[in-house]
């Protein structure tokens, strides 16, 4: 049978490391007034800052995010198109648009032979908006993941956009 070692208690072990004795009060003083010791650097305190480099972006997890994204996009027209189109019809927005097309194309003899609502009811345009949505899904899916691929290639020439990053 194998002994493993004792375990030891990494928070201490890490503050000694660092030069303290473990305790936030060293020897009575607060961290923020003790001196440091001489050839120690002085430590900053306030946010902390990064600076890093966005070297590669994966294009499969920019596909999957995009892909998701632009489904909720499709969805929201979809929803929006409908409400928009019930808004138009309740006030009344075809029937005046109807009139007015079939006053001026037959003039004094109104023979209503044009119905608005062949080219513009509900059915249609709702089905516009889900082909137009499931489009764009595919277009934006297909972007986004040349555009991961692209931002590669650049990165790979000049060297990737460069962040920095606060803990404030």
């Amino acid at each position: 049978m194998a002994r493993t070692a004792p375990r030891r208690d990494l928070s201490a072990a890490a503050a000694r490391a660092r030069g303290g004795s473990g305790s936030p009060n060293a020897a009575g003083r607060s961290r923020s007034t003790a001196r440091s010791a001489p050839g120690r650097p002085v430590r900053r305190t306030g946010p902390r800052r990064v600076r890093l480099v966005l070297q590669r972006i994966d294009p499969w997890s920019v596909m999957k995010i995009s892909f998701l994204v632009s489904v909720a996009l499709g969805v929201a027209t979809v929803i929006m198109v409908a409400v928009l189109w019930t808004v138009l019809n309740g006030m009344n927005v075809f029937a005046t648009v109807n009139d007015l097309i079939v006053e001026i194309t037959t003039g004094e003899t109104s023979s209503d032979t044009f119905n608005l609502m062949d080219y513009v009811g509900f059915g249609r345009i709702v089905s516009l908006a889900v082909v137009i949505g499931v489009i764009n899904v595919i277009l934006l899916t297909a972007l986004a993941t040349l555009t991961a691929f692209l931002y590669n290639v650049c990165t790979a020439l000049v060297g990737g956009a460069q962040l920095t990053l606060s803990d404030e």
